[in-house]
């Protein structure tokens, strides 16, 4: 029974994506201009729809860099940021979810080494750990959220690290379509020191834990 439900959640995960694209919806929402008439025209309900089509965007895999760009143009610089943030982080707890129920048992029968690896990675410092891979401006956001989900790490920490990952590439990509689309050199410019100093965070996130974790390995246990 569980094995059915399993089969045909992941049967309706794969037509949704499919009409979706297949729909042109994702086109509409990297269509900025289309993105500002429609919210302007539906006010309250068009935010939801848009929210919710964000989080399948980006859910399925879509750079959310370009939905805060779109939404910072729609929407203005801190609304987009807002929606755009709450829209992937949506989307990121759909794959979590997702991977968890449907390919976690998969994946540990088949690659069990290497998802071992993986948890006694990120199950301690979860939160910190998720945070410096989002600030850090490479890698996919679905591998992520799968790898994730196919783990055994906690979602509460995940989640938050995530939205808190999120928020400063969000602002930045907020503010450049926001100044785009009002013609702010100056919103341009803060968005470009913002993305700089929040690549170095990462950065510095990342060598810091990789010094730690060297540190560990070469410590006396005793």
């Amino acid at each position: 029974m569980a094995s059915g439900l399993r089969w045909l959640s992941f049967a309706i995960l794969v037509l949704t994506g499919y009409l979706t694209m297949s729909g042109d919806w994702f086109g509409f929402l990297t269509d900025q201009e289309r993105v500002a008439d429609f919210l302007n025209s539906n006010g309250l309900a068009g935010l939801s729809a848009i929210t919710l089509l964000g989080a399948l965007f980006t859910g399925f895999g879509a750079p959310r860099q370009v939905l805060a760009f779109v939404l910072g143009f729609a929407a203005g610089s801190i609304q987009g940021a807002i929606l755009s943030t709450i829209a992937t982080a949506i989307g990121a707890t759909g794959c979590f979810f997702v991977a968890r129920w449907l390919l976690r048992k998969a994946l540990l029968n088949r690659f069990s080494d290497r998802m071992q690896r993986f948890d006694l990675l990120f199950t301690e410092g979860t939160l910190l750990k998720i945070l410096m891979i989002r600030l850090l401006p490479v890698g996919s956001n679905l591998v992520t959220n799968l790898l994730a989900g196919c783990s055994g790490i906690r979602f509460v920490p995940f989640l938050l690290g995530s939205v808190l990952g999120y928020l400063p590439q969000m602002v930045i990509f907020a503010m450049a379509g926001a100044g785009i689309g009002q013609a702010r050199l100056d919103q341009l410019v803060v968005s470009a020191v913002l993305f700089a100093l929040a690549s170095a965070i990462g950065a510095y996130l990342y060598h810091n834990q990789r010094n730690q974790t060297l540190a560990d390995s070469v410590s006396d246990p005793s």
